[in-house]
């Protein structure tokens, strides 16, 4: 590609940086990705900087009924971590992964005893996530980065089977919005940025 037809593409590109924003995962709607634009999501998350070639991270999709198989997961993992839970926060976790049409987990998986720094590999696994994020909107979805409390939850990781070195990044709800979206106030440039 010409450096021409680069410069075409920039002000598109930095549009869509700049006008990306979450979207609340309870007030989300379908249709979702489908599984060809999902795939397009995990190629993209894949490509992000990666110091060594690790690939320090791997995805776990939740489509269809995997979102109610989940939702059983949650609710056995609440039951033994809360003994006086509610049977309504107990439909609240089995309904959580019904709340979007797609969900992505992004596991974040160190490798030790390298030269590579664990920092370098948690945040390539924070780069897909991130990623993921701007890919959906690309597509016209909205998307939403959440670690809520069964992110860091010994029976949910048990579950999904995470290994040594493993953790939960986040996961990543996509659809639609079911109603408009209003950005939050971003910080001003001068109070965040100095020179050296």
């Amino acid at each position: 590609m010409t450096s021409q037809a680069l410069n075409l593409q920039a002000p598109q590109t930095l549009d869509l940086l700049r006008t990306r924003r979450s979207g609340s995962a309870k007030t989300m709607t379908g249709p979702g990705p489908d599984r060809a634009q999902i795939q397009t999501l995990l190629a993209c998350a894949s490509r992000v900087p990666d110091h060594g070639k690790l690939a320090p991270w791997r995805f776990i999709t939740f489509t269809g009924d995997a979102r109610t198989r989940f939702g059983s997961v949650l609710a056995d993992a609440i039951r033994k971590t809360d003994s006086s839970v509610t049977d309504e926060r107990i439909a609240q976790e089995r309904n959580r992964f019904l709340r979007a049409p797609v969900v992505i987990g992004v596991v974040s998986r160190v490798k030790t005893g390298i030269p590579i720094p664990e920092w370098e590999q948690v945040l390539s696994a924070g780069a897909s996530c991130q990623t993921i994020l701007i890919a959906a909107h690309a597509m016209g979805f909205v998307a939403s980065w959440i670690t809520e409390w069964y992110a860091y939850d010994a029976n949910v990781h048990e579950a999904l089977k995470l290994g040594e070195g493993e953790r939960i990044a986040g996961f990543i709800y996509i659809g639609q919005p079911a109603e408009p979206l209003s950005d939050r106030p971003r910080p001003p440039l001068e109070a965040i940025v100095t020179e050296f």
